[in-house]
């Protein structure tokens, strides 16, 4: 399949054949692979509906953190709490499951401390394989 979504500056884009429930599933699991929990999952589409009576396509927002990491992290910024957890999205998108995952050196940039950028390679690697992962399946 062509990758007809682009990776944004703010985050990392992949596409897999799996259908929006497994993808959240599978995400959920790669992730514990890399060392990050899930704080929390956001049902986008059913919060819509219950809230506001929209229907939207299914979008789910996981909230990642793998706690070594984040407390290195907070260690060196204290209010970096801000930018926390790491937002993963499964959504469902012209007819595709697509998975992004944010950049984390394009969000702690934001703070303007040189401290974290080791952190955030971390971060990122562990996420670009989440999604190299999950794009294979």
């Amino acid at each position: 399949m062509t990758n007809q979504f682009k990776t944004k500056p703010y985050g990392n884009v992949a596409v897999t054949k799996l259908a929006h429930s497994d993808a959240v599933d599978r995400v959920k699991a790669l992730l514990k692979d890399e060392g990050f929990g899930v704080l929390c999952d956001i049902d986008v589409a059913k919060i819509l509906l219950e809230k506001t009576g929209a229907t939207f396509r299914p979008y789910r927002i996981l909230g990642a953190c793998n706690p070594h990491l984040a407390h290195q992290a907070l260690d060196r910024e204290p209010q970096l709490g801000l930018l926390l957890p790491c937002n993963v999205v499964i959504q469902e998108e012209r007819g595709s499951t697509v998975v992004s995952a944010v950049d984390a050196g394009a969000l702690l940039g934001v703070v303007g401390n040189a401290d974290l950028s080791g952190v955030a390679d971390d971060v990122n690697a562990r996420l670009v394989r989440v999604l190299d992962a999950i794009a294979a399946e």
